[in-house]
């Protein structure tokens, strides 16, 4: 049976807490809305297939409204609260006013969850510098990788999109993680490549992974949160080609040789 789509008036821009093998207990905000938004359409994205897929900013949840609902959470006891949920959380126009007004609001840690295509523009970088934590997503190091796997709504500039990362790096006071989706292994060739543009972006560490949340077969609000096994889900959804745990093992071990980063990888089934 297939759940029906929540109405506008049942959109509420925070959610969970849900439980993350990255970053522990976490309280979403999403700051997108009800209509997924992103200038990505990742084949393994959580949330089905995006709506709308653009790269322009704009505000599409005010600020007034995500800290209303977060009041309603008080006392917020979580590890962090983070900016995900129905997109790309840095085209809302209004990314670095909602930064601050979690933190005045909360006094607890920020994390933006960011595929990195904005950060080419200096208000997005002065604004997402303002989070305690930043994770981009890097889930291939050729363009060809990158149209297969997140899908853009453009053509990506590669060597932009990387020296855009690397740029952030440099002027991010928090702390930076790089996440990498692995929906099979990758060459020789491609991951000593990864290990350059690692060593030159020095992130805090890198967070490995390979699909195993179910994808919707239609967009899902419900796929912001934590994801029940296929035969428990309340919608229609598939299961993903996935890595075996060795290969995420043996990269893992690959990576912080070769650079010193930790790197943490996902376990058999994750939440």
């Amino acid at each position: 049976m297939i759940t029906a789509k929540p109405s506008p008036s049942e959109f509420t821009p925070v959610y969970g807490p849900v439980s993350s093998w990255r970053y522990g207990k976490s309280l979403g905000i999403d700051p997108i809305g009800e209509i997924s938004t992103c200038s990505f359409n990742c084949v393994y994205c959580q949330l089905g297939e995006i709506e709308l897929k653009t790269e322009h900013r704009r505000i599409y949840v005010p600020t007034e409204q995500i800290l209303q609902a977060l009041t309603e959470f008080s006392p917020w006891d979580v590890d962090v609260i983070t900016l995900s949920g129905s997109g790309e959380p840095t085209l809302a126009a209004n990314l670095g006013e909602i930064l601050m007004g979690i933190k005045t609001l909360t006094q607890r840690p920020t994390l933006v969850l960011t595929n990195g295509t904005t950060l080419c523009d200096p208000q997005v970088r002065e604004q997402l510098a303002l989070a305690d934590r930043v994770s981009i997503k890097l889930d291939g190091i050729s363009t060809a990788q990158l149209q297969r796997v997140n899908r853009p709504v453009t053509e990506i500039n590669l060597s932009q999109l990387l020296s855009d990362i690397q740029e952030f790096s440099r002027i991010f006071p928090g702390e930076l993680g790089l996440q990498t989706m692995l929906l099979s292994p990758w060459s020789e060739s491609e991951r000593q490549e990864y290990l350059r543009w690692v060593k030159a972006i020095a992130p805090a560490e890198i967070q490995l992974n390979t699909p195993t949340r179910p994808k919707p077969l239609k967009h899902e609000l419900a796929g912001r949160g934590n994801h029940s096994p296929l035969e428990n889900l309340p919608y229609e959804a598939r299961k993903l080609k996935s890595v075996i745990p060795s290969v995420l093992q043996d990269f893992a071990q690959e990576i912080q040789e070769q650079t010193g980063i930790p790197v943490r990888y996902a376990p058999v089934f994750t939440l």
